[in-house]
């Protein structure tokens, strides 16, 4: 297990099923039959997925009588999505200067 939370979300994320649960939890709560009834695989795999989400913090699942929904947690997501972002911005300048540059030659063509 990674010691990170930004490590064990982005082990969480690394996995095609485990983002197909968190896409159906992005629409509300479901149980996990309900989540595992898209997926060719056994409801004890769709468990382990379900226990990856849930140590990376990106699921809770509660308790109401005999159902236990699960519900998507964002926080995680937010900061996986702040880490990105800094590198946008870095993306973003260097393809600043890459239009000046070419402004600039093609000023001196027009020239």
């Amino acid at each position: 297990m990674q010691s990170d939370p930004l490590s064990a979300t982005f082990a969480a994320l690394a996995d095609p099923t485990r983002r197909a649960i968190l896409a159906r939890l992005s629409l509300g709560e479901t149980s996990v039959k309900e989540l595992a009834e898209p997926f060719d695989i056994s409801l004890p795999a769709v468990t382990k997925h379900l226990k990856v989400l849930q140590r990376a913090g990106l699921i809770t699942q509660g308790r109401q009588a005999q159902w236990r929904p699960c519900k998507l947690e964002a926080k995680p997501l937010q900061d996986v999505a702040d880490w990105v972002e800094q590198y946008r911005r870095f993306w973003e300048a260097r393809l600043d200067r890459l239009e000046a540059y070419l402004l600039e030659l093609q000023a001196k063509d027009e020239n």
